[in-house]
């Protein structure tokens, strides 16, 4: 087997491309849009995207990550911006710890330039896939300049054309595929914060700024030029909506109310309110993902999640390092090697569907709540005192290697184990006094499974960088830095 199709020149699938095409593989990237490095066409409908240790992991396998490092902006932790105009950061882990802002059009461009520098991939733009006979894996493509039905051999197909992808559509309609999609009642719109004087960041930039106001919500991602792009989370309908917003002065009128310190800030607010779009916020979940042989969804095409813990990105991206050492597991046996994906992807993914959607409620509603802050300090208090027995959710999911099923497993039994904490009289002028420790040691230890004594976050994949077999607990999560920080 040597020629694989790819549908979608995303973010998955260029770098899918660049891993199948460094093991030899003859790859065919097709995409129906133009070149998005030679278009604008993304404006107004592009969540900033927080790359972390999974993202940076796969990025690293295929030789792309120190290129994707130049475009990424650090962030430590959240800013909170209360509705009374103070602040107040929350770190994201240690100070070793962070993820990285970049931009989607950024990335889509970095990972296609190094498409086009990679031996054995040829991208093709304005070529949309219409059809395939799945048991010879045959493609039909449409070209449109100039216009022509091709069909195309291929011996293994990827489906990673996202949320709407065309060839998950193709098996649903051949009885190959079922799918659930959840929509939810928010959806987003792009704003924009451009830099200062000189490309003077007019918010800290180390930093994902945050608006939390109950139902809804606004959030600021740093770029590299000193701007941030915003994104506003609101429901579609109600008072405080996006169905509101589209009467005259009132998109103003809720920011004057509700973000009068981020309104400051945006000389093209009312341009931007008007004319960028509302994009939808949808859970898919679908099974099987794949034939067992010929043809394989990957990244959103198989899991499209909502983007409040930042893993969209790096859950796609982790499908692809599996994919790619489970290449050595099985000796390039694709008839073994897609089974073992999905086998092992299918509940991790379902898992960080769930644990997306609950954090969402918190991003919103509780980050900004006394009661919440006192939690999350008892949080880094017991992961100092008993670093071996309770890592924070967070940490799991973000600085770890741990598959999504059980840092949502484990991150369930700590919550247990804080809900008993908190609810020790007098414990908001306690939780810091060293004669609570045996208590606190006590609960934990009854709270969670003795699965959860592990000397750090297990890997995924258990595998290393090279592909090669590792055992799990494989020492403490770890941030990646850029070159640039070291």
């Amino acid at each position: 087997m040597k020629r694989v199709a790819i549908l979608g020149t995303g973010l998955v699938g260029p770098l899918l491309a660049i891993l199948l095409a460094r093991r030899g593989y003859e790859v065919d990237v097709y995409e129906r849009r133009p070149d998005p490095r030679k278009t604008s066409m993304h404006r107004g409908r592009s969540i900033n995207l927080a790359l972390s240790d999974r993202g940076i992991l796969a990025l690293e396998r295929a030789g792309a990550a120190e290129r994707i490092h130049r475009i990424a902006t650090p962030m430590k932790g959240r800013m909170l911006h209360r509705s009374d105009g103070t602040l107040a950061f929350q770190p994201y882990g240690r100070e070793d710890q962070w993820i990285n802002a970049v931009s989607r059009a950024g990335l889509n461009a970095a990972l296609l330039d190094l498409c086009e520098e990679q031996e054995g991939v040829t991208l093709l733009f304005e070529h949309r896939f219409i059809g395939t006979a799945l048991e010879d894996g045959r493609v039909r493509i449409e070209r449109r300049h100039p216009l022509a039905v091709l069909t195309r051999d291929a011996d293994l197909i990827f489906g990673a054309d996202g949320a709407s992808s065309a060839l998950r559509s193709e098996m649903q309609r051949l009885g190959r595929c079922t799918c659930s999609h959840e929509v939810l009642d928010h959806g987003y719109k792009e704003l924009t914060i451009p830099p200062g004087r000189g490309g003077t960041p007019l918010l800290e930039r180390s930093a994902l700024h945050i608006w939390p106001r109950g139902t809804f919500m606004l959030i600021a991602l740093p770029n590299l030029d000193g701007s941030f792009t915003c994104t506003l989370f609101l429901p579609h309908e109600g008072e405080r909506s996006f169905a509101r917003m589209a009467a005259p002065g009132e998109a103003r009128r809720l920011f004057e109310d509700q973000f009068p310190d981020a309104l400051a800030l945006m000389p093209m607010f009312d341009e931007e309110a008007a004319e960028h779009p509302v994009g939808p916020l949808s859970t898919i979940r679908c099974e099987p993902w794949t034939d067992g042989a010929r043809f394989c969804l990957v990244g959103d095409a198989a899991h499209t999640i909502v983007p409040f813990l930042g893993q969209g990105l790096n859950a796609g991206f982790e499908d692809c390092t599996v994919l790619d050492s489970l290449i050595d597991m099985h000796g390039g046996d694709w008839s073994r090697i897609l089974p073992a994906y999905e086998e092992a992807r299918k509940e991790n993914v379902d898992a960080i569907a769930d644990l997306a959607l609950e954090n969402f409620i918190e991003m919103r509603d509780k980050v900004a709540d006394p009661a919440f802050l006192l939690r999350k300090k008892i949080e880094a208090r017991l992961s100092a005192l008993f670093p071996d027995r309770f890592v924070p959710k967070y940490t799991m999911v973000t600085f770890s290697h741990m598959p999504y099923k059980e840092a949502l497993l484990r991150g369930r039994r700590q919550d247990r184990a804080l809900d008993r904490i908190l609810a020790i009289p007098g414990i908001e002028a306690a939780w810091q006094h060293p004669a609570l420790i045996p208590t606190l040691q006590e609960i934990v230890e009854e709270t969670l499974a003795p699965s959860d004594r592990t000397a750090g976050c297990p890997s995924s994949a258990a595998v290393d960088r090279r592909g090669r077999r590792i055992s799990t607990g494989n020492g403490p999560p770890s941030s990646r830095r850029s070159p640039a920080d070291s």
